[in-house]
């Protein structure tokens, strides 16, 4: 027994001095934990993130507004009447119909919400038939298919605020399904009933709070929905170009970083210095690998799609120039990426645990895993500092939105610029080889 304590205390101590099976052990399960947990939790607020929609009231009468004064007072809702302002900008005007789809298929917003006019005159009905037999309006939602649980969550919300928020035009609709199917109210009745509807409709004194609200079930139908797919109505399979983006990039950052490692095999080798010792110098020898591993990165990414081009139909011959432009800088970052953490770590176990450790992290937060456009606003931006989700963006404008070429120019600089100053710090930290 004191035998087998004492083997057991040997590898703890062990266990202790190698950092990379530490981390992989203890930190990397943890790190995921607090990723996920927050992506699912929605950062410890609500498990349901608010959906930001555009709202358009073609209407403009006292029950539109009324209406959208309940979507923006809904907690499930980021309802938007205009877009937001940028700093030191002035107020952009409010939406319109053709803006707000503009604004869908740009991936600014997942729905969009069209009031139409007629609408304050029969905004709902307890008819239960289509909405031309109730004479009831149709209210439009504009949506990304990339999204489907924005748009199905919004033609919930929209029952429960026209429930909420109209009790006036539901007791209207109301009376007159009974004025037709009583055989019709008296005069006093009828004037009894419209007191009550004024009462209903008066502004509350200020102060006043708002009566409880009641949930509503999403089928009751009190309001007439439409729903149109703006963006992606016509591909064959949505989640393709998201995968064959997310996970490329993923093991691109693997494969860079293991490529990468050659480098600290060369300095224990002595190949290294024997190199540096010809006219080959640092800044030659770390570009070389560059354009090696960006070279083998861009037939990887290649390969990806089109295999996904192949077997599931993706839309890639159409695409190519947007492609080709994504991919070149999507492997450069990448590679720039890997030749680092081979710069900064000392020893290939060392580059291990190090690199699974910031491409997990990466792939979580940059949406390799998860769509970023489902994790919390604080999380989205988080993710804005990955290789992944700046990729993935521009890989996703081009397949998905079907947007020209120089529409991912931000994405495509970004990608550069990281990759220029991965190679910075790869060249300043690989000077401990050149003093040693």
């Amino acid at each position: 027994m004191s035998l087998a304590l004492a083997v057991a205390k040997n590898r703890l101590f062990n266990l202790k001095r190698d950092r990379a099976a530490f981390v992989l052990a203890f930190v990397l399960p943890v790190a995921f934990f607090t990723i996920f947990a927050a992506i699912f939790s929605g950062s410890g607020r609500s498990a349901t993130n608010r959906i930001p929609v555009a709202v358009v009231d073609e209407d403009g009468s006292a029950t539109s507004r009324r209406f959208v004064a309940g979507l923006e007072g809904e907690a499930g809702l980021d309802a938007r009447t205009a877009p937001a302002a940028k700093k030191g900008a002035p107020q952009p005007p409010a939406y319109t119909a053709a803006t707000a789809e503009q604004a869908v298929r740009a991936g600014d917003l997942s729905v969009a919400l069209i009031i139409p006019k007629g609408f304050g005159e029969h905004p709902m009905a307890f008819a239960g038939g289509a909405a031309s037999d109730s004479g009831r309006s149709t209210l439009r939602v504009l949506a990304d298919s990339a999204d489907p649980v924005a748009s199905q969550v919004l033609q919930g919300l929209l029952q429960r605020v026209a429930m909420t928020s109209l009790p006036g035009a539901m007791a209207r609709e109301g009376m007159a399904e009974v004025d037709r199917w009583s055989g019709g109210l008296t005069p006093e009745q009828k004037a009894r009933m419209d007191d009550v509807l004024r009462a209903i409709d008066a502004p509350r004194p200020p102060g006043q709070p708002d009566p409880p609200r009641r949930a509503t079930s999403a089928g009751s139908g009190l309001v007439a929905v439409d729903v149109k797919d703006v963006v992606g109505q016509a591909k064959r399979n949505p989640l393709v170009t998201f995968y064959a983006a997310g996970l490329g990039v993923m093991f691109l950052l693997f494969s860079a970083t293991g490529a990468g490692g050659a480098l600290i095999e060369e300095a224990e080798s002595g190949t290294l210095d024997r190199i540096l010792s010809t006219r080959v110098s640092m800044v030659t020898l770390l570009l070389g690998k560059l354009v090696y591993l960006a070279a083998v990165g861009v037939v990887q990414l290649t390969l990806m799609f089109v295999w996904g081009w192949l077997v599931f139909g993706l839309e890639l011959v159409p695409h190519l120039a947007g492609f080709a432009l994504m991919t070149v800088a999507t492997a450069l970052a990448s590679s720039a990426f890997g030749l680092m953490l081979a710069s900064v770590c000392r020893t290939r176990m060392q580059l291990v645990a190090v690199a699974n450790l910031a491409i997990l992290l990466m792939s979580a937060i940059g949406g390799s895993f998860y769509p970023r456009y489902l994790m919390s606003e604080k999380l989205q931006r988080f993710g804005l500092l990955t290789i992944n989700a700046w990729a993935i963006d521009g890989f996703q404008k081009i397949f998905w939105r079907d947007e020209p070429v120089w529409s991912v120019w931000p994405q495509f600089l970004v990608l550069v610029a990281a990759s220029a100053v991965f190679v910075l710090i790869a060249r300043r930290v690989a000077r401990k080889w050149e003093l040693a």
